[in-house]
């Protein structure tokens, strides 16, 4: 069989769960193809693929301060009826000239339409598909934005949300299933392609990673500050852009790493942004998390939230943060006793769960 992914370049949380999909049908025999734009392009080109192809972005994530920016992204994202356009005509292009079998949609729709329209199965991969704000606060554009995403999904084949059942669900605050639409839903759990068990553990860094957006960088350089006073700490810290703060004798900073897994085990805490990914990889290897939270960004504040009630972690709002603040929550997360969660894991297999489904419907097209 084969399989294109088409995957979206905002943050790499889209990228890893992809790739490690994308890996386990390649020890199977299937061909795979990516196609990708901009950081997960290259992130994708680094884990030994042959078959990526450039798409093309069909919404652009802005911000400022180390902060999401919903009026610049909007902004950035007028011509996104366009955009979509070019998105879904590269995904037709790209199914024709390589005979593809079934797509792969993570948070791409360019490439929903482009399947239906060639009749290719489809799925769609979301952890999120209703937009709320804290506590479920509500305004007329994300109303808008539910209505229209949740009937835009009935084009899918099936929905895959790759994220642990009820009621360990991560993402449980971004996601509706409709009443009536069960069956076109599966949470699957995490594609996470780790054996944990493999690991060395100690408790002796901060691990800290806030994605490569630009606008992240002054989080980097609020922790660089604090390591500089508090010379008892051990900083730990990745970012895939450029311009990250020079290392020193306790901030190390790193690029892109081979196995981030490594450096994760080794972590007392683990500072982060709020995405689904990195907080599953933060569960399986049992290490509480200070989420930073984006005041303006709603899926990581639902997710933050969730992680709070699973007492797995703390948050602090991102328009409050300073120094001071930021180093008294690092003290706070510290005496975070880890939650027990990799038995929770061992019993579900996230990769194999989701490629049954892709299986399944593509036996059912062939029939």
């Amino acid at each position: 069989m084969k399989i294109l992914f088409v995957v979206c370049g905002e943050g790499l949380g889209h990228s890893s769960r992809c790739l490690h999909l994308g890996h386990y049908f390649q020890h199977e025999g299937h061909t795979i193809h990516f196609a990708a734009y901009g950081k997960s392009y290259d992130f994708i080109s680094q884990h030994g693929f042959s078959n990526i192809h450039r798409t093309h972005r069909e919404v652009t994530l802005e911000g400022e301060n180390g902060f999401f920016n919903l009026k610049k992204t909007l902004w950035l994202s007028k011509w996104i009826f366009f955009d979509m356009v070019k998105s879904t005509l590269r995904v037709w292009q790209l199914i024709r000239q390589n005979s593809i079998d079934f797509v792969v949609c993570d948070t791409m729709y360019g490439g929903l339409v482009a399947a239906r329209f060639l009749r290719v199965p489809v799925v769609f991969i979301t952890n999120q598909n209703h937009f709320n704000g804290p506590n479920g606060s509500m305004n007329s554009i994300w109303k808008i934005l539910n209505f229209l995403i949740q009937r835009y999904l009935r084009l899918a084949t099936h929905v895959i949300i790759p994220d642990y059942p009820p009621p360990d669900t991560v993402s449980q605050y971004n996601i509706i299933v409709p009443k009536g639409e069960e069956f076109h839903y599966t949470f699957t759990g995490p594609f996470l392609d780790v054996e944990p068990e493999l690991y060395n553990y100690s408790q002796h860094t901060i691990f800290a990673s806030f994605g490569g957006e630009p606008y992240k960088l002054p989080m980097y350089h609020m922790l660089r500050s604090i390591a500089d006073q508090r010379k008892d700490l051990l900083f730990d810290v990745f970012y895939t852009g450029s311009k990250l703060p020079e290392s020193s004798e306790n901030f190390l900073s790193h690029g892109y790493v081979s196995d981030i897994y490594l450096h994760l085990a080794e972590a007392r805490i683990a500072i982060v942004h709020g995405g689904l990914t990195t907080l599953h990889e933060a569960l399986l290897f049992e290490k509480p998390v200070l989420i930073i939270m984006d005041p303006n960004h709603p899926e990581q504040q639902n997710n933050a939230k969730k992680i709070v009630d699973m007492g797995a972690g703390t948050v602090i709002d991102g328009r409050n943060v300073t120094e001071k603040i930021l180093e008294e929550k690092i003290s706070e997360t510290m005496a975070i006793t880890p939650k027990p969660f990799r038995k929770k894991h061992a019993n579900i297999n996230g990769k194999k769960n989701a490629a049954d489904i892709i299986k399944n419907f593509s036996r059912c097209r062939q029939s």
